[in-house]
């Protein structure tokens, strides 16, 4: 970003070549600063995707073994009579 090495050199007023140059840094700073902050969120964004899917993944895992083997959800931990073994 130094003027006398740019094309911007070419532009004669010293204030206009300034102003120009003021405003591609500050560009820079909010492109970089939305990349970086991409990179952040994308990463929260994943962890947030990854649960989704595997929410969807067990909700269809559950409804298939209710589908063909819904003996599994008959027994389990409770006794004949209700309680506890």
């Amino acid at each position: 970003m130094d003027d006398t090495r740019n094309p911007l050199r070419n532009i004669p007023n010293t204030a206009t070549r300034h102003m120009i140059m003021q405003v591609l840094a500050w560009m820079w700073c909010i492109v970089f600063g939305m990349v970086v902050g991409s990179w952040y969120i994308g990463l929260i964004s994943l962890i947030g995707h990854f649960l989704l899917l595997a929410a969807i993944a067990i909700t269809v895992a559950t409804f298939e073994t209710a589908k063909r083997k819904p003996q599994v959800f008959t027994g389990g931990l409770r006794g004949k009579g209700g309680e506890h073994e």
